[in-house]
């Protein structure tokens, strides 16, 4: 007869527990958030939403009440394959702000792990469940005689899954990093800059999966069995209470009624005020005469080494001067462009999207953002009115 242990409930139950409740009010929070770059957002409350149901099945496990539930023993087994593809797409579209459909081919591994585990795990009987929860956590109990003799070649690939999840997701954090130093490189910036509020808190991203990655390792090489997972659970709640913190920390709550401050960025530079007016007046011939912003390859680098200054001084001249961000500074001059393109009777068979890749954007809801905070009303509507 299956045995029923007493609840365990101790500091880390109610760590754990902590962190399944903000878990999943976050992901409820980016998944339905109508602000910012929703493709990513939606991306990150998938892997919270993921990452916090993983998380239940350590709780009940921990706490004995799966021994209540032994039906639910390893329901969430295949959502740990998800983690690491929704991480990685987090970062690429958060940075692009594209999606693509050739994307969801990163979930094949899930896909076929749920499939498996349908047909050959979850309708197994409670014995079988039984067994399996007590050769996870409570390995000093005796098992019960499992009338499953041959339960399919899935259960001998399930052996081996800790060893599958740690690949995949190292493979993913070593990906990322590449991805992100690539994009680190693309505006002039070391990837250990905090110049890039954007860049640096992908880096952050990257660097709490990166450390769930490596104490996973660590625990599952340490622990037998499942038994060091509560470990992990708690630093997990660890991490989504600080995504929680940043993201309530950056609200614009606390800078109603804020005056705005001059912050001294370059107070160490060593540009010189004749250089940057030089620099200025070459910058605004070649913007105007040559159109740099709609090369594919313009960026803060290739910009800078076309006006022979560095990247870092190139940024100083932009703040400084015209108080705006190589971003800005692009967008502004690309949207000048568009409006052109919007109302010249030449171009009026021309798409929006179209005109959004002819001036420099990949995609159209990034032409659409950037256009709208310029103007003030959507390319559609600019065009309407001009016409």
């Amino acid at each position: 007869m299956p045995v029923n242990h007493p609840l365990h409930i101790d500091l880390f139950a109610i760590i754990i527990l902590m962190g399944v409740v903000q878990g999943y009010f976050l992901a409820i929070f980016f998944l339905f958030t109508p602000k910012g770059n929703k493709i990513a957002h939606r991306y990150l409350g998938l892997f919270l939403f993921a990452l916090s149901t993983c998380t239940v099945e350590v709780l009940l496990s921990y706490t004995n009440y799966m021994f209540k539930l032994l039906a639910w023993v390893d329901f969430a087994e295949p959502l740990n394959f998800v983690l690491a593809p929704l991480t990685y797409l987090y970062l690429r579209t958060f940075i692009s702000e594209r999606f693509s459909w050739k994307q969801l081919i990163h979930f094949a591994p899930f896909v076929f792990y749920l499939v498996c585990m349908s047909i050959y795990i979850y309708p197994l009987p409670d014995s079988f469940k039984y067994n399996s929860y007590l050769d996870a956590y409570h390995p000093e109990l005796p098992f019960l005689k499992n009338e499953v003799l041959d339960w399919g070649w899935f259960c001998k690939v399930r052996d081996y899954v800790n060893d599958l999840m740690f690949v995949q997701m190292a493979l993913y954090v070593a990906v990322g990093f590449f991805e992100l130093k690539k994009q680190f490189q693309k505006v002039g910036l070391s990837i250990f800059s905090k110049e890039n509020s954007s860049l640096s808190w992908c880096r952050t991203q990257w660097l709490s999966f990166a450390s769930i990655v490596l104490l996973f390792l660590i625990i599952k090489r340490t622990f037998p069995s499942d038994l060091g997972d509560h470990i992990l659970s708690a630093h997990i709640t660890f991490i989504i209470y600080a995504i929680s913190f940043s993201v309530i920390r950056q609200s614009d709550f606390f800078r109603l009624g804020e005056e705005a401050k001059p912050v001294k960025k370059y107070e160490k530079s060593t540009l010189t005020d004749e250089i940057q007016d030089q620099t200025l007046a070459r910058l605004e011939v070649l913007m105007q005469e040559e159109k740099l912003y709609l090369k594919e390859d313009f960026s803060l680098p290739s910009l800078a080494k076309k006006l022979g200054v560095s990247p870092h001084h190139l940024s100083q001249i932009l703040n400084e001067s015209l108080g705006q961000s190589f971003f800005d500074y692009a967008a502004q001059w690309r949207i000048a462009e568009a409006k052109k393109l919007l109302i010249s009777s030449e171009s009026q068979h021309i798409k929006i999207e179209e005109i959004a890749e002819m001036v420099g954007y990949n995609s159209k809801s990034a032409f659409n953002t950037a256009f709208k905070k310029i103007v003030g009303q959507t390319p559609s509507q600019y065009r309407k009115e001009e016409k």
